[in-house]
């Protein structure tokens, strides 16, 4: 899934790669990595998004391409609903920084900046809908 995280990898299609039940699969992966496998995939799409919008000029709908998504509304509502800001927010956000982290091995930065997936998306936007904590409050980044 790391390694081919724009593709699609539904539960049926990792089970029978590990050659368990659907059932097994999803409860094995959700206690070893403590979210459920599709969470953990929105994750590592985040992930590799807001190092592309970081760290090249790619246009945003080639990254929400290259990333797995197929459609640039859904790129840029999950993006939101989990960095709590839009894709190019965060590009300019990081352009205007200018910081250097060369030095420091990518999977440390990849951990860093980590979304924390623990809470289904639906769910915060529930919760933003309610009142409670918005999405750039509940994800606090070391």
């Amino acid at each position: 899934m790391d390694a081919a995280s724009h593709e699609e990898w539904p539960v049926p299609r990792l089970a029978r790669v590990s050659g368990v039940s659907e059932a097994h699969f999803a409860r094995s992966f959700k206690e070893a990595f403590g979210v459920p496998p599709h969470r953990y995939l929105l994750t590592r799409r985040i992930e590799r998004a807001k190092a592309l919008l970081r760290d090249t000029d790619l246009p945003i709908t080639e990254i929400a391409f290259q990333t797995g998504w197929n459609s640039l509304g859904t790129f840029g509502r999950t993006f939101r609903d989990v960095t709590g800001e839009s894709p190019g927010e965060l590009r300019a956000r990081e352009k205007a920084a200018g910081h250097q982290l060369e030095p420091v091995p990518a999977c440390f930065l990849s951990a860093a900046h980590r979304p924390d997936l623990k809470t289904a998306v639906l769910e915060k936007r529930r919760q933003d809908a309610d009142g409670s904590m918005s999405g750039s409050q509940q994800m606090e980044v070391p």
